[in-house]
């Protein structure tokens, strides 16, 4: 009987649990230990196979009785399987994470020179898949090395970026450990990095129209040929792409914005009727922090003291996952906004007619009417807009549903 799971030192946000379960009907657990029990662990534990994450991946390559031929080339173990004799057998499946996210993402790195960012175990397995893939030169660059970010200038005209620090990962969403802006020929970023989904990197890539993707792939990948070691099954390739889809939908925020009296907050109530997901309501959790309502804070302090509360509020909630974020109407005349929302949601915008909107207990509605509001922000609200949804006063459980569907439908890594 299969008995596996995760070996490392801090496992909250793992997701392989989920992945795993996935993937096959065998048990998978978090087992987080010390440096000085990882090797009572890794020796004795109750496992046939198991996965090791930070900072144990170097940590056990001297109890390995036996070693892929990855697994020597890059000095990191990520998967270890108990063998019938008690010994140990060492893979490095994230090398073929990689190399499969890669292959997927539709850029060609052969040939090319790439800059990979990051000096951890997990630069090894890029630099390693890069290498098969054919990307030359391969520059690694690191805080204290030849080639670091003091001097990183130099290396201008590299095509590929990879990021392989922690930098811009979850809780401390925002930073980029590079500016895009230096590599004007650059035609592919990978951020191995998957919660936020969207880093500050990968968002400049966007902005800049350069082809990009996340970590998600890479994760799911490696899990996969981690499970076939496990079970000693072969998994078809579609599963990869399967569940890649459902933890991108699971892990993404859906963010509802429109126009004030659109059904937001109805909508969201019912999505999380339907999905179990929390609701993060953005003005609620502004009289929380504040103690008075949106509209006291207009009518008292004006409209941008009210905005700039409303910005910090949201960059609290929308660095979350999983959620649906409740926006107010007027969420989208910031433009700093859009990368918070965009860095971890699906934005849905909530489309209802005029004469549908309701002005009360809605200050600005009153006092600028609903007709000139919505001229002002139309345009603003299609920019944030990954996904449209009509209510034309269908019910709020209708809509709902209709944003389920399509959110799981346009769910991308």
């Amino acid at each position: 009987m299969v008995k596996s799971g995760l070996l490392g030192a801090k496992l909250i946000h793992s997701y392989s649990p989920k992945i795993h379960s996935l993937l096959g009907e065998y048990p998978y657990e978090l087992f987080e230990k010390s440096a000085e029990e990882v090797e009572d662990f890794i020796l004795r534990g109750p496992f046939t196979g198991i996965n090791v994450t930070i900072p144990y991946k170097k940590t056990v390559l001297p109890f390995m009785t036996k070693l892929s031929e990855t697994a020597r080339r890059t000095g990191s173990v990520n998967t270890v399987i108990r063998l019938p004799d008690g010994g140990l057998f060492g893979d490095n499946t994230d090398v073929y994470g990689f190399t499969e996210t890669v292959k997927v993402s539709g850029i060609d790195v052969r040939g090319k020179k790439t800059l990979v960012l990051g000096s951890g175990g997990a630069s090894v397995s890029v630099i390693d898949a890069l290498k098969t893939l054919g990307a030359d030169p391969i520059i690694n660059v690191s805080r204290k090395g030849e080639d670091n970010y003091e001097n990183i200038g130099r290396h201008s005209d590299a095509k590929v970026i990879v990021n392989a620090t922690p930098v811009g990962m979850y809780p401390d969403n925002g930073p980029s450990p590079v500016d895009l802006e230096m590599f004007e020929g650059c035609i592919g970023v990978f951020d191995l990095i998957y919660n936020p989904a969207r880093t500050g990197l990968l968002l400049q890539a966007e902005k800049l129209g350069i082809p990009s993707m996340n970590g998600l792939y890479m994760l799911v990948a490696q899990a996969v040929r981690s499970s076939e070691l496990f079970t000693g099954e072969k998994i078809d390739d579609s599963v990869t792409e399967k569940v890649v889809k459902e933890l991108d939908y699971s892990m993404k925020n859906i963010a509802l914005i429109g126009m004030p009296g659109c059904g937001k907050s109805l909508i969201a109530k019912k999505i999380r009727s339907f999905t179990g997901r929390e609701i993060a309501d953005v003005d609620s959790e502004i009289e929380k922090k504040t103690g008075r309502r949106p509209s006291e804070i207009i009518e008292a302090d004006g409209e941008e003291a009210f905005r700039k509360v409303e910005t910090d509020v949201l960059r609290e909630i929308s660095a979350k996952s999983g959620l649906v974020i409740s926006t107010g109407g007027g969420v989208v005349t910031r433009k700093e906004n859009y990368a918070l929302l965009r860095q971890n949601s699906n934005i849905v915008l909530i489309d209802r007619p005029l004469d549908l909107l309701s002005s009360k207990g809605r200050p600005l509605s009153k006092s600028k009417g609903v007709k000139a509001l919505y001229e002002e922000r139309w345009r603003l609200y299609q920019e944030f807009a990954d996904i449209v949804i009509k209510n034309d006063g269908y019910r709020a459980g209708f809509v709902a549903g209709e944003i389920i569907r399509r959110v799981k439908g346009d769910a991308k890594c």
